[in-house]
């Protein structure tokens, strides 16, 4: 009984060749041998050790794809091929990151690795607030946008009205508040300005000077729809208090009102003309003071009469 001689030869180290020998003398030192080739051939693929298991995370903490590492076993591992399969589609919805991996060695084993990323997704808004006023013209909504990406589309989220682009006109609609956001993909994530535009009238400037108000000079309560009663207009979208005086020729207040609404004709409020409730026709000086206007009272003279 004897023991086979190995002889290796690791030229080829993806087909190592074993030669193995074993040598018989018997008594007679006659000598014979036998021998027998083993060859060992790598067919094992590598793999990566890295831990690979799916993962969640917010859009705004993804990872960046991980480096792999192989077992003790490979040797001059080489990435073949690698693939990002991004179902990110720009909207508010939650999405998955697939990476792939095809790797060999240097005996020609292929192997592969994937991991999945469950994204849930983040809007960053940004809210911008001006008040503007109808007459300013048209606005450019990108004014409050401090992005870099306007390949987006302006959106109305509150207001009766419309776009065009990023242009808003506030001279069409009616004052108020309206609301506009813009979203654009950032690094796969979503960002939001939310712009709200109060519109108002603050620029208009309103007839309300002195040289403004138009008061009658007669008043003829004859049923003929003319001159009906004593008016003073010209300012009625100023918000003004109207506060009136009117007296006869001897200095007798005969009508007084601290809110007045276009509607003496004639009556009186005081009882200065014995016990009539319309004074007799004349001339009667009147005080108009508009209050809130900052204006001076307004003195003259109305003449009342049936014709």
């Amino acid at each position: 009984t004897v023991t086979g001689v190995d002889v290796t030869d690791n030229t080829d180290p993806c087909n190592v060749v074993i030669t193995r020998t074993w040598t018989f003398t018997d008594s007679c030192d006659n000598s014979s041998s036998v021998s027998q080739t083993i060859t060992v051939t790598d067919t094992t693929a590598p793999v990566a050790t890295n831990d690979l298991s799916d993962i969640t995370v917010n859009c705004n903490v993804i990872p960046d794809v991980p480096t792999l590492v192989f077992d003790d076993c490979s040797d001059d591992i080489m990435i073949t091929d690698f693939n990002e399969d991004n179902s990110f589609d720009g909207t508010n919805n939650d999405y998955e990151i697939i990476w792939t991996w095809e790797f060999t060695d240097s005996c020609g084993n292929i192997g592969t690795a994937s991991q999945i990323v469950y994204v849930n997704m983040v809007d960053t808004i940004v809210y911008e607030s001006d008040s503007r006023c109808s007459d300013d013209g048209i606005i450019d909504l990108f004014d409050y946008y401090f992005g870099n990406d306007m390949s987006g589309t302006w959106e109305v989220i509150s207001g009766d009205t419309t776009l065009n682009g990023s242009d808003f006109d506030p001279s069409i609609v009616e004052l108020g508040d309206y609301v506009f956001n813009y979203t654009v993909a950032d690094n796969g994530c979503l960002s939001t300005t939310e712009v709200t535009l109060n519109i108002n009238d603050d620029c208009i400037v309103l007839p309300c000077g002195s040289e403004n108000v138009k008061i009658s000079k007669a008043v003829t309560p004859n049923g003929d729809q003319w001159n009906e009663y004593f008016e003073v207009t010209g300012i009625e979208d100023c918000g003004f208090v109207i506060e009136v005086k009117i007296f006869n020729r001897w200095g007798a207040m005969i009508y007084e009102s601290n809110n007045y609404q276009n509607n003496w004709n004639g009556t009186t409020s005081k009882a200065s003309v014995g016990n009539a409730d319309k004074v007799p026709n004349g001339t009667y000086y009147y005080i108009l003071t508009l209050k809130n206007s900052g204006l001076k009272p307004i003195t003259g003279y109305v003449y009342l009469g049936t014709k």
